[in-house]
């Protein structure tokens, strides 16, 4: 009994000490980020319009799960006190684990009567009653307290990020400014009605799906196409909920708002497919169901052999449910592991899931490429100098934040210019700037915009203009008293470190594809580049989910590596999606995996961690299941009784516990070191 005691009270301090510090952890790494934004969310809205403040509720069930754990770690103080110390506590404590294992009947009664299957708590509610049985109190309270201290665990690490999914997408403003009899008045948004007309100016987040019917403007649609580009609209044009207009501005007539804009269409499909269930426990929970039926059969079929005592014994030798509990504590460690070198694992099984990946689909534009092109040249006109062209191109952009702006800030910077005042600035239709300096008139735009404003571009830069243009450069104008000064060509920027990871992923031998809403001649150009073969280019949001569905029928294992509301949906459809912190809420509470270092070179480490992972469980499997086949032979040839079995089982625990624990020891002895 001593040896007993001894073997649970150990087990059970290490996985009451390794609980704690697990559940520290991934609180504050697995719910800190997405919580924290949501709150700040939160924060902002009630500020400016007077909504409540994000705030966590506890569940019902949550409830129930904590008031049924204190009381069964009651009783297991109970009955260890009663053990070594006052013999009368036992027998309380059985009554007392008696009721805190009432779930454990139900969910056996459930699944019987309701699901028609087998399930571990059948065997769960036999070992509970063997225990009253036999008296053995401690064995008993071991188990309840073990099985709601999972189910805890289980509610407590439940990945629930699309939570704040609908909220991100559908937060609109408080008040918006309609068009009526020629005269703009500002309302409530909530008051807005299909056919109104309302106005929207530079910098202001267009909040309807609509149609514009006076105006000119340019319009950050990143958000939900993925490209950094902006689109250039005018009268008759489509703009939708969401998308930011950068420069002019636009009369809207309002078609959709609200929860029937495309954004929050796009949130709700997100929502509905979105099955993030809960992942720490669901391998050992199957592992330990399947175990049910062989055991219950060997241990009938023992019976003439053994006596009723053996026949018990050999049921309760099925370790395999054990793995309910250490299944959670291993995730927990690689999820501790994870977040040590800047990854967040959203959804736990994305870990199993990444061992099997044998095919890899990049998302092209803030994924493989940055959101902010390079400048790869400047070409003058009319005895212009490289200097003037970045000097007024500088002054133009200096207040504006859309990719290309900052392209041209940041190599002004680079240059040791530093953008000169302006008179006066002025957004002129067809997507261009037109400002003041030194009393000279000065026009940044597009193609578009020089036609507009007289300007003549030389049939000699056609040629370059076309190869440009097919190879997916982006070409932005400047002039200078209404006389051409210089253009300058923007190339997507492909992040740093993607040529190293694709490499790392053909030595895996995985296949690797490109997906992008650009056309063709830019997507196969980053193709050409990185030396990728496949891709597919001109795809919708709603095809790239298709594409994913396609490669998954043909027995491909997808990771889809994205960022973007326009990726969410086949962020869901894949196996396993990673993004890149900084990419859009969205896509950061879409995705399985986040690399928050911003960049792709943790891809390489996440799945060789995946594979560890998988190791350790089959090395924790081994490690619980052996004392389980050692107790069965020993029903057999040396007699073991029950109460031999729950001495083993504490051992099974303490085994499973020390292997999982392994890898974060052996983190935590080389982060010492270094």
């Amino acid at each position: 009994m001593f040896i007993e005691v001894c073997l649970i009270s150990g087990g059970l301090v290490a996985g009451s000490k390794l609980y704690q510090s697990m559940k520290k952890k991934l609180k504050n790494r697995t719910r800190g980020e997405s919580k924290n934004f949501i709150k700040q969310k939160a924060l902002q809205l009630e500020k400016q319009h007077g909504l409540s403040t994000y705030k966590r509720e506890i569940s019902d069930e949550e409830k129930a799960t904590n008031k049924h754990l204190a009381i069964s770690g009651t009783a297991l103080a109970m009955a260890i006190a009663g053990t070594v110390l006052y013999p009368p506590l036992r027998l309380l404590s059985g009554i007392i684990a008696l009721y805190a294992i009432l779930p454990v009947f139900k969910n056996a009664k459930y699944a019987i009567f309701k699901e028609r299957r087998v399930s571990i708590f059948i065997l769960d509610s036999i070992a509970v009653t063997v225990g009253l049985i036999y008296c053995n109190f401690i064995a008993m309270a071991i188990s309840i307290t073990f099985y709601h201290a999972a189910k805890k665990l289980h509610l407590k690490t439940k990945d629930k990020a699309k939570r704040s999914l609908v909220n991100t997408l559908g937060q609109q403003p408080g008040k918006v400014w309609i068009v009526k009899d020629g005269a703009e008045i500002q309302v409530l948004f909530e008051s807005l009605q299909h056919g109104d007309i309302i106005a929207i100016n530079a910098g202001e987040h267009i909040p309807v799906d609509g149609v514009i019917v006076k105006g000119i403007s340019s319009v950050d649609q990143h958000i939900l196409t993925g490209e950094s580009r902006p689109a250039e609209q005018s009268k008759g044009d489509r703009v939708f909920a969401s998308t930011i207009v950068i420069s002019g501005s636009i009369h809207i007539k309002v078609e959709k708002t609200g929860e029937e804009t495309v954004a929050a269409a796009i949130g709700k499909i997100l929502d509905a497919t979105a099955e993030f269930e809960t992942p720490l426990s669901s391998q050992g929970q199957k592992i330990a169901d399947r175990s049910v039926i062989p055991f219950m059969t060997f241990g009938l079929i023992s019976y003439p052999l053994v006596g009723i005592n053996g026949m018990f014994a050999v049921m309760l030798s099925d370790f395999c449910s054990v793995m309910r509990l250490v299944s959670p504590i291993g995730m927990l460690n690689y999820i501790r592991i994870t977040s040590r070198k800047g990854i967040l694992i959203k959804d736990g099984r994305s870990l199993e899931h990444l061992n099997r990946v044998d095919t890899v689909l990049f998302d092209k534009t803030g994924t493989l490429t940055t959101e902010k092109p390079n400048i790869e040249k400047i070409y003058t006109f009319n005895n212009a100098k490289e200097e003037k062209v970045l000097i007024c191109a500088a002054a133009a952009e200096y207040r504006q934040n859309h990719p290309m702006a900052l392209a041209i800030l940041e190599e002004a910077e680079k240059r040791g210019i530093k953008p000169p005042e302006i008179d006066e600035a002025c957004y002129k239709t067809g997507y261009g700037i037109s400002v003041t300096m030194d009393r000279e008139t000065i026009l940044v735009g597009s193609h578009r915009f020089m036609d507009m404003e007289g300007i003549k571009i030389p049939e000699s830069f056609d040629q370059v203009l076309k190869t440009g243009l097919d190879e997916g450069k982006t070409f932005v104008y400047a002039a200078a008293d209404n006389k051409l000064i210089g253009a300058i060509k923007f190339a997507p920027a492909i992040r740093a470190e993607a040529p190293q990871v694709i490499e790392n992923l053909k030595q895996r031998n995985i296949s690797i594809y490109i997906i992008s809403g650009d056309h063709e001649g830019p997507t196969k150009s980053i193709a050409q580049e990185l030396g990728i073969e496949n891709y597919f280019a001109e795809v919708l949001p709603d095809d790239k989910a298709k594409i994913v569905e396609q490669l998954q029928k043909k027995g491909k294992r997808v990771c889809f590596v994205g960022d973007g509301i326009n990726d969410s949906i086949a962020m869901q459809k894949a196996d396993v999606s990673v993004s890149v912190s900084g990419a859009s809420t969205v896509a950061a509470d879409a995705a399985h995996v986040v690399l928050m270092d911003q960049t792709l070179k943790k891809l390489p480490d996440l799945l060789d961690i995946s594979h560890d992972f998988q190791n350790n469980v089959k090395d924790a499997f081994y490690a619980v299941c052996a004392p389980g086949f050692l107790g069965t032979g020993g029903v057999f040839f040396a007699g073991f009784s029950v109460l031999a079995m729950n001495i083993l089982f504490s051992t099974s625990i303490a085994a499973g516990i020390l292997v999982t624990m392994l890898p974060v020891l052996k983190t935590d002895k080389s982060e010492s070191k270094e």
